[in-house]
């Protein structure tokens, strides 16, 4: 059984492909070891990067509590008991004489009403 395990890790070893390795850049003699603009340009595009998934967490926050939001009103709204039907009030039944006498003598005490109201502040005491 070991000598099996033996054979398989031999036989993976050798199937594995050798490792590559990368080409760095290279300076320039005399030139620095890092150059300041691409240095530079990382770290803003790693800042927008941290910024954008910032954001985008917001909104998913914001989102997430718009839903619970409306869930809850809904929740509240179907549990509130509904209003009582009130059955109409029945009408007096009057023949239309009275109806119209009716009809101008309210429409003659609200005139009188606002008339008084005019003539009250057209005679209050001037300072």
């Amino acid at each position: 059984m070991t000598a099996l395990r033996a054979l398989l890790v031999l036989t993976a070893l050798a199937l594995t492909p050798a490792v590559a390795q990368a080409q760095t850049w290279q300076p320039r003699p005399g030139a620095p070891a890092i150059d300041p603009h691409r240095y530079q340009a990382d770290q803003h595009r790693l800042e927008m990067d941290r910024l954008r998934a910032h954001a985008d967490q917001r909104e998913a926050f914001a989102r997430q509590l718009e839903i619970e939001t409306r869930l809850n009103r809904q929740r509240i709204e179907a549990a509130r008991l509904p209003a009582p039907i009130q059955p109409p009030a029945s009408r007096i039944l009057r023949s239309p004489e009275e109806e119209r006498v009716l009809g101008q003598s309210g429409r003659r005490a609200a005139a009188a009403s606002d008339v008084g109201q005019i003539d009250a502040w057209l005679d209050r005491p001037q300072n």
